[in-house]
């Protein structure tokens, strides 16, 4: 009798488990004007989420990414409204404009609707303060997503300077960006709104500047920096008659300093982030390439260089990632990069940083904390 039972608990455990890894999620994507797009529509392992219904109005885009991507025109609607009640959605992508945020989750919140949208989290902190309050209303999951949130460099770097290796941290310099969207020959549609100043919010101090902002904020555990001093140019005016398309934005912390420095005139692409601590430096390089200088005397250093691994699943694919936090599988650290506490933070700088930028002076956070807790209450 024991032995039966045994055997019953094992195959039940197996069932369970077998079940844990069919379900799906399944997932609306609203809007496909986005170039990251492509990650969701190409994607080849349906596991974790499976692709019910698709928003969108524009009838060249959806016609050309059917052909690219092979999905049935027949999922596709004209308004969230629309495919919510079609397709009953658990989860919805936003992959329109920054400024359409807002509305994405206007509509999927009060639905319990969990949503995840493409960096960054807004257009301005006007907009992501509706947001938050609406999400936490409702009780939704609101992640932001980052490519380099995947990144194993920027995890190993983190764990080096939490076991700390380098000592103190006394300087973070992220760099961000490309030759620019127009150059690297993004879509037409995709250009159309990244180069708008409302509609993403700004050029690259936003398009780039938010990986800074969020990984300044995943390092510090949450901790706000003092003020906030960002430069902008424009140096494409004829590809980017709009918006900046160069920035320096510079985080000052009670015991450190971080220089984030988005552009989309660079010449390679690049999303890379230095480390200095009293005792050495981490450089993540790249997504899998790390190195390791220990200091010795005035210039000297010991160097290890590292080529890592990816991720383990499901912190190797967002969209995975994703349907675990909503399954409960995955319970997100505090200021994690996709969490909504540390987008928030994010925001809080980015907001300022174009707000010095155009004001020419540095934004102190005392300062903007009276005007948050206005909107707050305006919100509330």
């Amino acid at each position: 009798m024991k032995k039966m039972q045994i055997i019953i608990i094992f195959i039940l455990m197996i069932t369970n488990s077998t079940l844990a890894q069919e379900k799906q999620v399944r997932l609306g994507v609203i809007g496909l004007s986005h170039g990251h797009v492509g990650w969701i529509l190409g994607r080849e392992d349906a596991s974790a989420v499976t692709l019910v219904g698709i928003v969108e109005t524009d009838t060249e885009l959806i016609k050309r990414l059917s052909s690219e991507y092979n999905f049935s025109i027949d999922i596709v609607f004209g308004t969230i409204e629309e495919m919510i009640v079609a397709k009953d959605p658990e989860a919805g992508g936003a992959f329109g404009t920054i400024y359409d945020h807002l509305e994405v989750v206007e509509v999927c919140a009060p639905k319990g609707i969990h949503v995840m949208v493409e960096k960054p989290l807004a257009v301005s902190m006007d907009h992501a303060l509706k947001m938050e309050a609406l999400a936490n209303k409702h009780n939704i999951h609101l992640l932001t997503n980052y490519e380099t949130s995947w990144y194993p460099t920027n995890v190993r770097a983190n764990e080096i300077l939490r076991e700390g290796t380098i000592g103190e941290l006394r300087k973070v310099i992220v760099r961000d960006g490309h030759r620019g969207p127009k150059k690297i020959g993004v879509n037409k549609e995709f250009l159309a709104w990244l180069t708008d100043p409302v509609l993403n919010g700004g050029g690259a101090i936003m398009d780039f500047g938010c990986y800074g902002a969020n990984l300044l904020t995943w390092l510090h555990k949450g901790k706000k920096p003092n003020s906030v001093t960002a430069v902008t140019q424009q140096l494409q005016s004829e590809n980017n008659p709009r918006v900046d398309d160069d920035a320096t934005i510079i985080l000052n912390y009670d015991e450190s300093m971080a220089i984030l420095q988005p552009s989309w005139n660079w010449p390679i692409g690049r999303k890379d982030m230095e480390l200095y601590g009293t005792l050495g430096a981490v450089y993540a390089d790249s997504r899998t390439k790390l190195r390791l200088r220990m200091a010795e005397g005035y210039d000297g250093f010991q160097e290890e260089a590292y080529d890592l691994d990816e991720r383990t699943p499901p912190y190797d694919d967002p969209f995975a990632l994703f349907a675990a936090v909503i399954l409960g599988d995955l319970q997100l650290e505090p200021f994690d990069p996709y969490s909504l506490e540390n987008n928030m933070i994010a925001m809080e700088i980015l907001d300022p940083a174009v707000q010095s930028s155009k004001n020419r002076k540095s934004i102190h956070f005392k300062d903007q904390m009276l005007y948050h807790i206005g909107l707050m209450v305006c919100f509330s």
